[in-house]
């Protein structure tokens, strides 16, 4: 994942390609295997069928989304959308074979338990996350977001093998052709 953090790598599933916009999350074994790799559970989700686990991440990524942008701008949201989700993240004492165990997301399904975490991690972002460091790549054909964790708190681009390194091809071609010129 690119952007450091798992709120904002969710947005990032919709991305500019070849100047349109594209969803990367189109299918049920998609959005599951997305929360899999963004380290929520399983990549096999049983519940996952009919596109209710997609539909399901869109609206939490849209809610996001809003959210996000208003922080960054310090200006009001309605975070309804969001606070839904966190309600399925309340903890529950489970009790096993003679053991009890806290289940801090306590759910139903595992598609709704991993969304529930999915969502309080947004809602940290969002409450206590420095918004200095939630960036926009720099590259005009790039939508990406990303936390910068770098130490100088420079970083400018969602990836420097990708857009980084456009950035420093177009750059090195610009000043050769003005020796050249």
């Amino acid at each position: 994942m690119l952007a450091d953090h798992p709120a904002l790598d969710l947005l990032n599933t919709v991305m500019m390609v070849d100047g349109r916009k594209t969803d990367l999350l189109n299918s049920d074994e998609q959005a599951s295997t997305w929360l899999a790799q963004a380290g929520f559970g399983p990549a096999s989700l049983p519940s996952a069928k009919g596109g209710v686990l997609l539909s399901k991440l869109r609206t939490l990524r849209e809610a996001v989304e809003v959210l996000v942008h208003a922080r960054r701008e310090e200006r009001g949201a309605d975070p309804s959308v969001l606070n839904s989700f966190l309600r399925h993240a309340v903890p529950q004492l489970t009790w096993g074979a003679h053991q009890p165990e806290l289940d801090r997301f306590h759910h139903h399904d595992e598609a709704g338990r991993q969304l529930a975490r999915l969502a309080y991690s947004a809602a940290e972002l969002l409450a206590e996350g420095d918004f200095r460091l939630v960036r926009q790549c720099e590259s005009p054909d790039c939508s990406l977001m990303f936390y910068d964790r770098t130490k100088s708190h420079k970083r400018r681009w969602c990836s420097m093998a990708l857009c980084g390194n456009r950035h420093k091809v177009a750059e090195f071609r610009k000043r050769r052709q003005g020796q050249t010129g």
